[in-house]
């Protein structure tokens, strides 16, 4: 993905990650996907929203390459990448393990805990993603109360 002397290539990781959403839609659940990667380029872990298959409100994009990972030394030096800007839950195991840079896929259709993040000094890379936008723009839109559920908002 990387060499040494270059900078990791963040559509590359976003791909691992879009197709963890793409898998999490296929079961039936939201097309929430994440990746968690070392600086080098080298992946740790994936995950994707679980909620819906698992019946599991814990189980976010993030949570799930979180808990795939494993136990790490520190967070530090790894990289979060998420299809969608991580909501308030997500935000905070971000800030909580010390990453210090996540990717976000797309922010137009829910901002989260973004703005927050960086106030922490954490690195918000926004990469505005066409094929994550129209996603997850077609799955609220097909899927609203699903969705509504998932951020927590009571209709």
């Amino acid at each position: 993905m990387t060499s040494a002397s270059t900078a990791p290539d963040y559509a590359a990781m976003l791909r691992i990650a879009y197709d963890e959403a793409q898998i999490g839609l296929a079961e039936g659940g939201l097309p929430i996907g994440a990746a968690i990667f070392r600086r080098n380029g080298t992946l740790v872990s994936r995950g994707h929203n679980r909620r819906v298959q698992q019946s599991d409100p814990s189980i976010h994009g993030e949570t799930d390459a979180f808990r795939n990972a494993g136990r790490q030394k520190s967070y530090r030096d790894l990289i979060m990448v998420t299809t969608l800007a991580p909501c308030w839950y997500c935000s905070g195991l971000v800030k909580q393990f010390g990453f210090r840079t996540v990717i976000i896929g797309e922010s137009q259709n829910f901002s989260g805990g973004e703005n927050w993040l960086r106030e922490q000094g954490i690195e918000i890379i926004d990469l505005a993603d066409p094929m994550c936008i129209t996603m997850m723009r077609n799955f609220i839109a097909t899927h609203p109360a699903l969705w509504n559920e998932d951020i927590g908002v009571n209709e």
